[in-house]
């Protein structure tokens, strides 16, 4: 798959650079993307907004080993000399922590308007769209359905000892949710939970490898993102979604946004708001909720594919992202300490 949006990418740069080629003519515009989403999914995307602006999108993904946290270290380590113009991350909470340490610059987007405020910096330093839910994936030859877990809580249950999964809490939107459960319940009953999934849970290298292990009926069932699980439901294999905590008295399905926002003092700062104006749109948005990750709109307006349930269809988990970001340091020490020698 990767290969052929490969290929695609090299014509749609040909195309855009064929007015630059002629002697003495300028070198295209560009613009230097960080972006953590799987680029199965953002590719297609960049790929559209160079042929329509010919602004030529040099994007740097992630590895899935150190998912967004990879990406916002080396935005830290640039800040003398930046190189990226616009950071394009699958979560949130590392996007809050380069705007508190200074590294992202205002732009008052003319698409701002049509998001919640809640989704977006109050200084209009980032900017919410296209959100994915934490779920499980659960694998319907082994897991009857009324065996099926029901809360994350699950994951510590001795009954499904090394048949279930979590990706490494280091990293990417497992991070986040680790951190916003810190938030949440609290740091004593967050350490006990996350104890008990180290020592209960088969603990893998990214969401997408979670993913890949109940569909093959190495796991039973494992916590991902919808946009993982629905990868392997488009395969047809035996594999279906269960959003957990959905009692009164249990914590919710947690959702988070992908953000984007401009490094300050970049290379590139008038293409940088370009894109950024076009990631906000309601085309962009629509496509990625059409698209086989199926993410879900937080701009008004805009329907959710039917594959995935909404925040308005379920109960989730309300969080302060702001009072999470807090939380990080401090989280991400303890989880380094008890999952830093997992494989």
């Amino acid at each position: 798959m990767k290969s052929n949006y490969c290929c695609g990418y090299l014509v749609v740069l040909a195309v855009a650079l064929l007015p630059y080629l002629g002697c003495g003519k300028a070198e295209p515009p560009v613009v230097n993307v960080y972006v953590a989403l799987d680029e199965e999914f953002s590719r297609p995307i960049f790929d559209d907004f160079t042929q329509a602006t010919q602004v030529v999108v040099r994007s740097k993904p992630d590895v899935e080993s150190t998912k967004s946290v990879g990406l916002a270290q080396e935005i830290l380590a640039e800040r003398e000399r930046p190189r990226c113009d616009l950071f394009w991350n699958n979560e949130i909470l590392n996007t809050i922590r380069l705007a508190r340490a200074g590294l992202l610059r205002p732009y008052n987007s003319r698409q701002a308007a049509a998001f919640s405020a809640k989704d977006r910096s109050p200084q209009n330093l980032w900017f919410g769209l296209a959100a994915r839910a934490r779920v499980f994936i659960v694998n319907t030859n082994q897991v009857p359905e009324e065996r099926r877990p029901k809360s994350i809580k699950d994951l510590t249950d001795p009954q499904w000892y090394e048949r279930c999964g979590i990706a490494k809490p280091l990293f990417g939107t497992t991070a986040t949710h680790a951190t916003c459960l810190f938030a949440v319940w609290g740091d004593e009953k967050a350490k006990e939970f996350f104890r008990g999934v180290k020592q209960n849970a088969r603990i893998m290298s990214g969401n997408k490898q979670v993913a890949e292990a109940v569909a093959a009926g190495a796991l039973a069932f494992g916590l991902t993102d919808t946009d993982d699980a629905l990868v392997e439901i488009e395969k047809a294999m035996p594999v279906t979604i269960v959003y957990p905590d959905q009692n009164t008295d249990q914590v919710g399905t947690l959702y988070i946004p992908n953000t984007v926002s401009l490094v300050k003092d970049s290379p590139h700062p008038t293409e940088a708001e370009q894109l950024l104006d076009y990631l906000l749109s309601a085309e962009v948005e629509k496509k990625l909720a059409e698209g086989p990750s199926a993410q879900i709109p937080l701009r008004s307006g805009l329907a959710a594919s039917p594959k995935v349930k909404t925040p308005p269809e379920i109960r989730a988990m309300t969080v302060d992202w702001s009072a999470a970001a807090e939380k990080w340091d401090a989280t991400a020490e303890f989880l380094k300490g008890e999952f830093a020698a997992a494989k």
